[in-house]
Parts: structure tokens; sequence; C-alpha cells
């Protein structure tokens, strides 16, 4: 079973694109743009988002744990 999580390998600020890229099987870098342009495009809500998502989504290693 796939699980969503925050990278611990690939990551930049706190993980959430590099989790996103390894769950949906595509780069990172490309999940990293579309977040920028969202935040741009939606006035900052993309940007609560995110936090939103580093707060909520599970890091790598608890995940890996269970």
């Amino acid at each position: 079973m796939k699980r969503l999580y925050r990278s611990e390998r690939d990551k930049m600020i706190s993980g959430v694109c590099g989790g996103i890229g390894d769950y949906f099987k595509i780069d990172p870098t490309l999940v990293r743009l579309g977040w920028v342009i969202l935040i741009f495009a939606s006035c900052g809500f993309a940007l609560l988002a995110y936090i939103i998502a580093a707060i909520i989504v599970p890091a790598e290693s608890q995940v890996r744990a269970e």
C-alpha cells in the first residue's frame, strides 16, 4: 500500500514536495515548480496549504517505523 509522507532524502524545506513526488512517481522539482506557480496563482492560499501539509503529513521515518 502506498502512503504519502514527507521525504527525508529529497527535501528543501520540509519534504512535502519530495514526498508527493515519490507518491506519484514524478520528479519532485516539477512538484516544487507547481507549488510556486500555485502560490502566485492563488494569492498565497497554496502557501497555507503547504504549511498545513507540513504539519499533517507524517515524516518518512514515522511511516517506515509502522
